[in-house]
């Protein structure tokens, strides 16, 4: 294998010969929740191993009929629409939480409230000044600082703007959270971690 270093072959430099450099990542691309198809493949195995436990408990126990093996078959569905992962996309101006059957969009750069809701599953509400609600898991942000980047960065355009009235201090709550979690994890690949 040929690697070019002189950029003659019109890929860029470094490219292959006979294959362009990969696109590289824009200020503009969406970013996305690097874990939501982990987090679906999961989903899919919770509700494929139940189903097949409970058809294999009928089936050994003699009792499964076709409307038994219906009833398995909803129940499992029933647990994977309840795991089922929201996707997160951000890109400049705006993040996206896509649910199973709805889609929220809000505009970041004009967010006028941020909040978190529930005690035991905490929430995070952004509504901006189009009326614009999206509600995602914390969580996500956390395990994606670049998501939780734009977000922030937004977030600080929106409170330059004088559109963001209420949530910085939400805002600035998390945004440790993400950096204790994020060191915490660079400390642990390093071997640093006690």
């Amino acid at each position: 294998m040929e690697r070019r270093t002189d950029g003659i072959d019109g890929q860029g430099s470094g490219g292959i010969k006979g294959r362009p450099d990969p696109p590289l990542r824009s200020a503009r691309s969406p970013l996305h929740d690097r874990h939501w198809a982990g987090e679906l493949r999961s989903a899919i195995r919770c509700a494929g191993a139940l189903l097949a436990l409970l058809l294999l408990v009928d089936t050994a126990a003699g009792t499964l009929t076709a409307a038994r093996a219906a009833l398995w078959s909803g129940l499992a569905l029933l647990l994977f629409l309840i795991l089922f992962p929201p996707r997160v996309t951000a890109g400049e101006g705006w993040l996206t939480v896509r649910g199973l059957w709805r889609s929220h969009r809000v505009r970041t750069d004009r967010l006028v409230s941020v909040r978190t809701t529930g005690s035991a599953g905490r929430r995070l509400v952004l509504r901006d000044a189009l009326g614009g609600r999206a509600e995602l898991d914390p969580r996500i942000l956390i395990a994606n600082p670049s998501l939780w980047l734009r977000l922030d960065t937004d977030a600080q355009l929106a409170q330059a703007s004088g559109s963001l009235h209420r949530g910085r201090a939400t805002l600035d709550r998390l945004s440790k959270r993400v950096d204790r979690e994020t060191a915490l994890a660079i400390f642990k690949v390093s071997g640093m971690e006690e």
